[in-house]
């Protein structure tokens, strides 16, 4: 579906109530296109963690403008097979990532660092650890 209002819509054909009544479960699995616009930002919240996920944020339930008790787990169901046509594992899309160089180099908290700021991972961080004495060391923290 291309916009969460149509699950929103798809979700009042299954459970009666308003849209407005399962708008924001649907927008939080699609925020994630703010940082990634194409499909492959499902792969942060379209899976069965993502789905129960959902039901830890906004509850077990919810009450729609009809009054009825509607599980926000089948919603959250519903959007992912609306969108996917199953519900996957975080594992079916973690198979798919091909693991590159600077996602293998972690390093410990307290281990040196020779200055070279270009061995750093992207995201990462150099920072001049204090020692005794007022000498000090860079030290990676990979985050």
């Amino acid at each position: 579906m291309a916009h969460c209002y149509f699950h929103a819509l798809s979700s009042v054909r299954k459970w009666g109530g308003k849209p407005e009544d399962y708008l924001s479960l649907h927008q939080w699995f699609d925020q994630s296109k703010a940082i990634l616009a194409d499909p492959r930002h499902r792969a942060l919240r379209h899976h069965a963690e993502g789905i129960f996920m959902l039901e830890a944020l906004f509850g077990a339930t919810i009450v729609n403008a009809d009054g009825r008790i509607v599980p926000v787990r089948l919603i959250g169901e519903q959007h992912v097979r609306e969108d996917l046509g199953s519900i996957p594992s975080f594992a079916d899309w973690a198979r798919l990532i091909t693991p590159q160089t600077w996602m293998l180099r972690g390093h410990r908290l307290d281990e040196t660092f020779d200055g070279n700021e270009a061995d750093a991972a992207p995201g990462g961080v150099v920072s001049r650890a204090g020692l005794r004495g007022g000498e000090s060391r860079l030290v990676r923290i990979a985050i």
